[in-house]
């Protein structure tokens, strides 16, 4: 039977689809990216200098805007100064990133360990590392032991509070989604409603204000505010750990992240080598004095 030139064609392009089809289908086939490297795996992953990260050849790291000290200085995050900004380029050499590699990101407080998808390879901002939060992030190991204190304006009723039980009747503030705000919530009990506030700028003013009697921040956040911003005021107090462990501050990471187990090995060799130590010691050192309200 006859056909015709363009009836021919067709066949042999079917024929031809179906060949390749079945090569394609005998031929082995390239594992999908997201298999080729479990998140939070060690080895390979952790090559100096050649991780997954946002970009590649540099480390991302974010951090809140102002960036207040002692965490760091000047709120500028990059300049290497103050506790945090320092740990942060500790973490990035130990991970094979020179300064000149280090990208510097703004990402506010609460949106760090928000769940979703992450801009930065890890933030560190103060982030106190919890159960909670560990469903949306991943956390490194912790990188800073912590404790809550307690600010006054030093002639008001407050600064002499000597208990916990002498805080309750006090109108308290701290910043939202902080564990400062937890432990007036679950360690003080206050009558009154505590008031929450977006930044810790916010809750200083309120207290200079007369809005509330006393803030709650972490203890190096509290020996600077004293000594630099709020100078009218003191420090009541620090509260105990609760639960028998040390709250800790952890660098933030994406869920799941590659780098997780990389980072938590840079946070322990820091430690273990006493950079951390020696860190903590430089930029964070009035932070062993205050009296602990029981």
């Amino acid at each position: 039977m006859y056909l015709a030139p363009h009836a021919l064609r067709r066949i042999v392009s079917a024929a031809t689809v179906a060949l390749l089809a079945t090569a394609v289908g005998c031929a082995p086939q390239p594992e999908e990216k997201s298999a080729a490297k479990p998140a939070g795996t060690a080895g390979a992953t952790c090559a100096k200098g050649k991780l997954a990260t946002q970009t590649s050849g540099k480390l991302t790291i974010a951090t809140d805007e102002p960036a207040y000290e002692p965490w760091f200085k000047d709120n500028k995050p990059a300049n290497g100064e103050g506790f945090e900004s320092a740990v942060a380029y500790a973490v990035a050499k130990q991970l094979g990133y020179d300064k000149a590699n280090v990208v510097w990101q703004s990402v506010p407080f609460n949106k760090a360990f928000a769940p979703g998808e992450k801009t930065f390879d890890f933030d560190v901002n103060q982030v106190s590392i919890s159960a909670e939060r560990k469903k949306a992030v991943d956390f490194s190991s912790g990188y800073y032991d912590v404790r809550q204190a307690v600010i006054a304006l030093k002639n008001s009723k407050a600064a002499k509070a000597t208990s916990i039980a002498d805080l309750k009747g006090l109108k308290l503030g701290a910043q939202v989604g902080t564990t400062s705000l937890n432990y007036i919530d679950d360690v003080v009990k206050p009558t009154q409603e505590p008031a929450a506030y977006a930044k810790n700028d916010q809750a200083k003013s309120a207290l200079q204000n007369g809005q509330v009697d006393a803030i709650v921040v972490d203890l190096p956040t509290a020996f600077y505010i004293t000594a630099a911003e709020v100078t009218d005021a003191k420090i009541v107090g620090q509260f105990e750990n609760q639960g028998g462990t040390p709250e800790q501050f952890g660098l933030v990471l994406d869920k799941g992240s590659a780098l997780t187990s990389c980072v938590t090995t840079a946070v322990d060799a820091l430690r273990k080598d006493g950079t951390l130590a020696s860190l903590e010691k430089q930029w964070l050192s009035d932070a062993v004095d205050a009296p602990v309200l029981k």
